[in-house]
């Protein structure tokens, strides 16, 4: 006798009861019998998987794709469903199809190239936490099981985790959650400052200055902290115009030459 897949449902309006067919598949030989049976249990379950692609709407991509990948995705699950393990189907489905749609996501629409070392991790942690949500119930995995069931160090799984989560950037001009004055993340990010290397060349300069004869100490600070002019200057210290720009001229580039001297 054939086995059919009951009408009847779970508290969920879309979770078919196949544990017979399950049962049946997992004894059935490759064949008509067993593809048949098969495409009767994804046929059933193919509402749920339908709207778990409703969740993924207004993301960019087209319902109608996202339907074959939940579809897919739901394949995957029957083809890979171990009903000896005693979990429902439903609790090994749900995030086998997501899984498929964020895949999906992942490998058609990031917006910046991922090298291929990461999108190797990204893999084997996914596998891995489909495989252990069949033994784990109530809870995700955590990193070390992740790790021992992979066979992977603990940071390379959170490299592989971090991945799941992360296929498109933000645009700096997008305005921050919770922000009603337009404020976007590039008002929050920060620039170089110019007077970090301000602060750097008073530093180089300053035991050069203190090197100088006074005359041409109290003429740099007349210059260039005090703001006047050469001929002001000039009159002030009884010489002319001409002699003061010589010794400004000379002061200056004696200290750049030892300070380049310096950094060389």
């Amino acid at each position: 006798m054939p086995t059919k897949v009951s009408a009847k449902h779970h508290p969920h309006d879309d979770a078919p009861d196949t544990a017979e067919a399950f049962r049946k598949l997992a004894t059935l030989p490759a064949g008509q019998q067993r593809d048949t049976l098969r495409e009767q249990v994804v046929e059933a379950w193919l509402p749920m998987a339908e709207r778990l692609a409703g969740r993924f709407r207004s993301r960019g991509e087209s319902f109608e794709d996202l339907r074959q990948v939940a579809a897919l995705g739901l394949v995957k699950a029957v083809d890979r469903y171990n009903p000896e393990l005693g979990n429902a189907f439903e609790s090994y489905a749900v995030p086998t199809i997501t899984g498929e749609i964020k895949r999906h996501f992942r490998d058609h629409m990031w917006t910046l190239h991922v090298p291929r070392r990461v999108q190797d991790l990204r893999n084997r942690v996914r596998f891995a936490s489909q495989d252990l949500a069949q033994t784990i119930s109530g809870r995700r995995p955590t990193v070390a099981e992740i790790a021992e069931h992979a066979n992977m160090s603990e940071e390379d799984v959170l490299v592989g985790l971090e991945a799941l989560e992360s296929f498109t950037a933000l645009s700096l001009d997008a305005e921050l959650p919770g922000s009603e004055d337009g404020y976007s993340l590039s008002d929050a990010l920060g620039s170089p400052d110019p007077a970090l290397d301000a602060v750097v060349d008073r530093e180089a300069v300053k035991p050069r200055l203190a090197a100088l004869p006074e005359r041409e100490r109290a003429i740099l600070y007349m210059r260039f902290f005090g703001d006047m002019t050469q001929s002001r200057i000039a009159e002030q210290l009884g010489i002319s115009q001409m002699h003061v720009s010589r010794l400004i001229s000379r002061c200056c580039t004696r200290m750049r030459d030892q300070i380049m001297r310096e950094v060389a």
